[in-house]
């Protein structure tokens, strides 16, 4: 088993991290990563939404599929799991439904 060492060079102590932390940390790098490239997938549907409000909700609908599936496949790439990109999209659509709620209420007032 393989140990890392961070030395901090401020009081002079030593952490070690194990393999499982530092997979650990890749991971939530690879997820936020993945979130962050989502929400941009997210920004341009609002555009693309916004710019087509004379559409019918049929061809909305659609078009949600198609940037859902778009963000799957970005998420897929980046994190390498199926199932934990998935979960990433599901978050990422949470964050972006929940900014876009805020700001519809903010708008309102």
């Amino acid at each position: 088993m393989k140990l890392y060492f961070k030395i901090n060079h401020l009081d002079d102590t030593y952490t070690i991290y194990s393999i499982l932390e530092w997979n650990w940390w890749c991971f939530l790098l690879k997820v936020y990563t993945a979130i962050l490239f989502q929400l941009i997938v997210w920004s341009g549907f609002s555009v693309i939404e916004w710019l087509s409000h004379h559409d019918l909700i049929f061809y909305k609908v659609l078009m949600f599929g198609v940037f859902f599936y778009l963000a799957l496949i970005i998420g897929n790439y980046i994190i390498r799991s199926p199932r934990k990109t998935l979960l990433a999209t599901i978050i990422s659509l949470s964050i972006y439904g929940s900014f876009h709620l805020i700001m519809s209420i903010v708008s309102v007032v």
